[in-house]
């Protein structure tokens, strides 16, 4: 903590967004099993980061080689809901000297699919669940992570969203829980895993009870709760984010990495609606459909919101949302485990990133092309570049004061 009581930077190298032009922000979606997509992506950003690094940000990182830059070096906040939120553990998480335990590329190969088919199977069973995540995150809490990490969950006994930040632990220590109750908690989608109970202890010895289920009931798309996260920082004067400096969004860097959704070819219809009772909302075809539409429109109306925000700030190449409307099949279910759909994922994942920039279509809700942006593969390598930027900034400004 500060002099003043304020957080200090997570941020290991001490550089914070005061020191820079940008406040960066990573967002993933939930989406099951179809978190493979995302991480599919994120694989390929940090390998680009890794390009871009210069030897003079390499001497700023104190690394012996490029290999060794990671996401959580270059994001001043990681948000996840559900499976969104276990690679944002994944990336954050604090291992040997500080740093993050997991490299991105691991996201994509044999003990990765592994490990979202073992998070993703035997349905319901939310103690093997817990235990596969805590193995995962070493019994970790969220203020050991090595950047500032922000995960929705909603309180089924309180009726309302509760949001576990890195920001948050540092003011109110009651709020410091392990990752994997954090991951559990996200991930509980109804009618997949049961809700999840735990207490926290503050240092005083006062407690909080959690009774939380899947985070996409509040924000599948946790873009802007991360953003509103950021913002509060700035009001309450967080010497991170100090007057004069980044703190308005058109200085925000984002990008919202979606787990696609169905293919827009009159999935369901309305008369074919009106004839289904309380079953077959919850369950038809070896769908949710109520869970589903929840869920995409929550995704959605944030992209939405997003998208018009930074386009009203003439600053919309500060916004950058993958995302593929087009799933059929296994590929569109939540928690399809098999080799072959994971495979498939990966492969969305990947033709996804040769597919051109999209922004979505406020009337039509599709995603559509931009034209002069290139793919999101090319969006990605300008995206590392002005990280990449910020990063040798914020150390030149850091080491002058």
């Amino acid at each position: 903590m500060g002099s003043n009581g304020t957080a200090t930077c997570v941020d290991p190298t001490g550089m914070c967004p005061r020191d820079g032009r940008l406040i960066t922000v990573l967002s993933i979606d939930g989406g099951g099993i179809r978190g493979l997509i995302p991480a599919t992506i994120i694989a390929c950003l940090e390998a680009k980061l890794q390009v871009t690094m210069t030897k003079a940000q390499i001497t700023i990182l104190q690394r012996a080689e490029r290999s060794d830059a990671r996401i959580a070096d270059y994001f001043d906040v990681i948000a996840g809901t559900s499976t969104g939120a276990l690679l944002t553990a994944m990336l954050a998480t604090s291992g040997e000297n500080n740093r993050p335990m997991f490299a991105a590329k691991s996201f994509s190969n044999d003990r990765m699919t592994n490990m979202f088919s073992s998070v993703m199977g035997p349905k319901y069973d939310g103690t093997f669940l817990r235990e596969k995540i805590k193995s995962l995150t070493h019994d970790k809490k969220i203020a050991d992570t090595v950047t500032n990490i922000v995960v929705p969950a909603f309180d089924v006994k309180y009726m309302q969203p509760v949001i576990f930040s890195t920001f948050e632990d540092k003011t109110n220590p009651i709020k410091n829980a392990h990752l994997s109750d954090i991951c559990i908690s996200t991930a509980a989608a109804p009618t997949y895993f049961p809700a999840h109970y735990f207490a926290t202890k503050n240092p005083e010895g006062k407690t909080r009870e959690y009774h939380l289920v899947d985070g996409g009931v509040a924000a599948n798309n946790p873009t802007m709760g991360a953003m509103s996260m950021l913002t509060n920082e700035v009001l309450r004067k967080n010497m991170d984010f100090t007057p004069g400096k980044p703190t308005e969004y058109r200085n925000y860097l984002v990008i919202s990495i979606g787990t696609g959704s169905p293919r827009q070819a009159e999935k369901y219809t309305a008369p074919k609606c009106a004839k289904w009772g309380l079953i077959q909302w919850i369950y038809n075809g070896g769908f949710t459909p109520i869970i589903d539409m929840f869920s995409h429109a929550s995704s959605d109306m944030v992209d939405i919101h997003a998208e018009v925000l930074f386009e009203s700030l003439k600053c919309e190449k500060n916004y950058l949302r993958i995302q593929c409307d087009s799933l059929d099949g296994d590929a569109s279910s939540v928690d399809i485990a098999t080799k072959e759909n994971m495979e498939a994922l990966i492969g969305i994942g990947k033709e996804l990133l040769k597919s051109p920039v999209s922004r979505v279509n406020i009337d039509t809700g599709m995603f559509e092309p931009v034209t002069g942006e290139g793919t999101n593969e090319d969006a990605l390598g300008h995206f590392a570049q002005k990280l990449s930027d910020e990063l040798r900034l914020r150390k030149n400004n850091h080491n002058s004061y």
